[in-house]
């Protein structure tokens, strides 16, 4: 968040800092007070597992902490005589009730092991603090409520309102599927992967192209752009995702991932995404950007299983 409410910033030197009832120790402090609530449990759960596969995630009562890790060299070559290795990390804490504060310490490099030969500790860890938060602010239901904020405050309508946190937020990383709208289960969705039967490899091709009358809808995938519909998907472990996408629609467990489709598309629909447990492929081709197809049949017509099915928009 290196430009988000600027003016509502602070930077403090001080061996022991305190910001109301919360007591805060260290050397450098950036705290970010955001104008949104955030106290649903659901919408607290979804930033926490959201953003597992991009950093380090916990979560205690009404707090949520996010850990990014990176690692110094003294020198290139790890053979060579005086070589030294340090990890570091800095760590974003986010404070929710009735507004949101985000706050990040830079403590002293001592707290390391004393790696004095690393260079330009405390700008990289201010850096990296600022990505984690723009990540944060980008990619989960933060996101949405900031939005809202911005199109009221400002008086602007919603599409200004996106452009707005996209510059206030230079430093996100676009992180896939980290569920920024907490969906709640369905009674019809099975959740218990126990009980599902896994299939020994991809099931044969084609896709059933009368999918959407013969399959059950189940529990939609949040891409960080749009909103993916599925049917058929079981369980949690992507043992049968069934078929997802609306109109851009492919068939997860005839998919054998061998990328055609995303060479062929002409507007970048598609994006590689894992689903280990898969037994057809453990990634696929995610159709993140499937408002954007112009339904040319590119993909449809390279894929090997036939795993594809495109229906033009109504």
């Amino acid at each position: 968040m290196s430009l988000l409410l600027k003016d509502r910033v602070w930077s403090m030197e001080a061996p022991n800092v305190k910001r109301g009832v919360y007591p805060l120790h260290g050397f450098k402090l950036g705290l970010y007070r955001l104008p949104i609530t955030l106290e649903d449990p659901v919408e607290l759960k979804s930033i926490h597992d959201g953003l597992k596969k991009a950093f380090e995630m916990d979560m205690y009562a009404d707090r949520i902490y996010a850990t990014y890790r990176w690692k110094e060299q003294s020198m290139a070559d790890p053979d060579a005589k005086g070589y030294e290795e340090v990890n570091l990390s800095v760590t974003v804490e986010i404070v929710t009730g009735e507004v949101v504060d985000i706050i990040y310490q830079v403590f002293p490099i001592e707290k390391f092991g004393d790696p004095n030969w690393v260079k330009d500790y405390r700008k990289k860890a201010d850096h990296f603090a600022k990505m984690v938060i723009d990540t944060i602010l980008r990619n989960t239901i933060l996101a949405d409520k900031m939005i809202s904020h911005l199109a009221k405050s400002e008086k602007i309508p919603e599409l200004a309102a996106i452009q707005r946190l996209e510059e206030l937020t230079p430093l996100a990383k676009i992180v896939l599927g980290p569920h920024p709208k907490p969906v709640e289960a369905q009674d019809d969705i099975e959740e218990d992967d126990g009980e599902i039967e896994i299939p020994d490899g991809a099931k044969p091709g084609p896709i059933d192209v009368d999918y959407k009358s013969k399959i059950k809808p189940s529990a939609v995938y949040e891409a960080p752009e749009h909103t993916i519909k599925t049917w058929g998907r079981k369980g949690t472990s992507n043992g049968i995702m069934g078929v997802w996408g609306e109109f851009v629609s492919v068939d997860y467990d005839i998919c054998i991932a061998d990328g055609g489709c995303l060479e062929a598309c002409p507007v970048g629909v598609y994006e590689w995404f894992d689903t280990p447990g898969n037994p057809a492929s453990e990634q696929k081709p995610l159709m993140s950007k499937e408002p954007d197809c112009i339904f040319c049949l590119a993909c449809e017509n390279v894929c090997p299983p036939q795993a594809i099915k495109i229906y033009e928009a109504k």
